[in-house]
Parts: structure tokens; C-alpha cells; sequence
């Protein structure tokens, strides 16, 4: 993706909300007991922050992992998952020196990463929240990469590196549908990566939700991390209209152009009124992340003016958002 916000070639993988609060209970685990709130006059323990990277080889898992890190997070990487809830408990007993700690987890732990789902399980059943980023990438993009490093894919065996691809995207599916963040970075490369990943998880507090509005054009292509998708290419396209063409959805000309035709209006009120709706879901869910695409037919115009105006509308409504256009400037 050539993003102006965000987005070519993340870094090759060779191939991360927990509640601060304490909670009036003691657990037994591994024969020590941990306390997790106060008793009997005893200080606070805080439970770390919890975020698990994962997602595709090659797609940019270890370059995630060393943004947490340089943003002072503690980082363990290819973590078998049974050991995730001791980690957690190990961050626990740290007296604060161990507030955020991201794992990454991934297919190199072979027969390892069937224990996942248990270990997620468990943490729930302790109260600890955890955040889950999925690194994905399409298979072009994860060929040229494993190709450029002559490295074969970890499950290809005696196969293809598309066979590696197709088996790993397999394993993963379910992992995938769980996360709360997933990041294409088919086109993306280091520093663009870096500077999302720097996006949702600087600053001192977590927001309640987090959005990022990208406009795109449907003549590159769906964007594969994308929450909700809408179709502009119902009103007229400025394209044809010479004084407006060389011109971007950002332009005022532009967006008056759009807005000004029948249903625009309409259907950015209707739209916000429901991304209220979905928002409000979202947070009882505890998903903080959501990617709205906004497409047209080639993510210049119609599809940049409306991103605009969403992303305002989400503003206005408390949620942190952040504004991309894909492909404004591809043409």
C-alpha cells in the first residue's frame, strides 16, 4: 500500500489492555500464591499489560516486537503459550518493574502452538485482559520476502513456499478471527510499520476505542485488514469533471462537489449513526481497534472527501482515529 498516513516491505520476519486495577483475590498457582489485590494490609500488585504478536512469517512480527520494545515494553519472543500465564504471574511479583510485557507467538513453536487456546483461556479465567496484534500479509508479498532472504518458509517442508503459506494461513484462521489488531503489511515497509504500531500503542493511557478510516480504490484491491467497508462509487465520480480531476478528495472544491449530490449528505449522517451503534458494541466486546474502509473507484476522490468526514464525525464522538489514504497520489 502506498499510504500517506501509514504504508511497503515490513521488515522480514526471521520468521500486546490490561486493567490496572487490582482485584480482592489471592490465586494458587505453581504452589505460590500471588496476590492480586490487597489483603491483610499488603501493597497493590498490578497485573501486567498483556499483548501477544502474532500473524504470518515474514510479515513483520519481529519488527512489532522491537517497536514494543524500543516503547519500553518487555518483549519475549517465540514464548511456548503454556508459559504466557507464568510470564504474566512472573510480571505480577515484579513490584512494578514488569508493567507491559508482549510475547510473540508463532508457528515456530511447532506442537507448542496447539497449547495457545488453552493458555488464552486461562488468562480469562484469571481476569487478566490481553490485547492480540496479527501481522498479516498476502502471499505475493510473503513469497518475494522469504525469496529475497533464500530462506525456506517453516512449515513448507519438501514443498513450495506457497505450501508453507497455505498451511500456516490455515493454522492461524482462528487466531486471526480473535485478534484485536490486525495490520496488512503487504506494502508496508519497516518505518511504516513502526509508525503504526508507535500510533496505537503510544501515549500513557489506552482510549476506549481506537479507528482508522482508510480511503482506497476498489481497482487495487479490498484492503485485507479492514473492519467495515462502504461503497461511494454510488455518487458521481469528480474524475470526469476536468476542473475537479487533478484534484483530491482533500480539496474543498472537491469535497463540496461530493456533498453536494443527492444522497452524500444522507448517508453520512445514516453511517456515523450507525458507526455510533457499532462503537458502542465494540466496547462492551472489548474490541479497541477497528479499521472502516471507505472505497471508490480509485481512492482519490469520493472515497478520500467521505473518509474525511467520518473521521471528524468519530471524533467528535470520543474516539480516537486516525485518517489513511491508501491510494491518494497512486493514479
Amino acid at each position: 500500500m502506498t499510504e500517506h498516513e501509514t504504508h511497503q516491505n515490513a521488515g522480514h520476519d526471521t520468521p500486546q489492555d490490561a486493567d490496572r486495577g487490582t482485584r480482592d483475590e489471592t490465586r494458587q498457582d505453581d504452589g505460590a500464591q500471588v496476590s492480586t489485590g490487597k489483603e491483610n494490609g499488603a501493597s497493590e500488585t498490578a497485573i501486567p499489560e498483556l499483548v501477544i504478536i502474532s500473524g504470518m512469517s515474514g510479515a513483520g512480527r519481529s519488527t512489532a516486537a522491537k517497536c514494543l520494545e524500543d516503547l519500553g515494553w518487555f518483549v519475549v519472543d517465540n514464548l511456548p503459550p503454556a508459559l504466557i500465564p507464568t510470564m504474566v504471574e512472573l510480571g505480577a511479583r515484579s513490584q512494578g518493574n514488569v508493567a507491559r510485557i508482549a510475547v510473540v507467538v508463532d508457528v515456530r513453536g511447532r506442537r507448542f502452538f496447539d497449547n495457545l487456546r488453552e493458555s488464552l483461556a486461562d488468562l480469562d479465567t484469571r481476569g487478566v485482559t490481553r490485547r492480540i496484534v496479527f501481522l498479516e500479509s498476502s502471499e505475493e508479498a510473503l513469497v518475494r520476502r522469504f525469496e529475497s532472504v533464500r530462506r525456506p518458509h517453516p512449515l513448507q517442508g519438501d514443498g513450495r513456499i506457497v505450501d508453507g503459506i497455505a498451511a500456516e494461513r490455515e493454522l492461524l484462521r482462528e487466531l486471526r478471527g480473535d485478534a484485536d489488531l490486525v495490520i496488512d503489511t503487504s506494502s508496508l515497509n519497516v518505518h511504516e510499520l513502526r509508525a503504526k504500531m508507535d500510533a496505537q500503542f503510544t501515549g500513557d493511557e489506552e482510549p476506549e476505542l481506537r479507528a482508522t478510516v482508510m480511503s482506497f480504490g476498489f481497482k487495487y484491491g479490498l484492503p485485507v485488514d479492514a473492519d467495515l467497508v462502504v461503497d461511494m462509487r454510488f455518487l458521481p465520480n469528480p474524475h470526469w469533471v476536468p476542473e475537479l480531476s487533478p484534484f483530491t478528495g482533500r480539496h474543498e472544491e472537491v469535497a463540496a462537489y461530493v456533498f453536494n449530490q443527492p444522497g452524500a449528505k444522507e448517508f453520512l449522517d445514516r453511517y456515523a449513526e450507525l458507526l455510533r451503534l457499532i462503537a458502542a458494541g465494540y466496547r462492551r466486546e472489548g474490541k479497541r481497534y477497528v479499521t472502516i474502509a471507505v472505497g471508490c473507484t480509485g481512492g482519490k476522490h469520493r472515497s478520500v472527501a467521505m473518509s474525511e468526514k467520518l473521521a471528524a464525525r468519530l471524533v467528535a464522538e470520543g474516539v480516537e482515529t486516525v485518517v489513511v489514504h491508501r491510494d491518494m497520489g497512486r493514479e
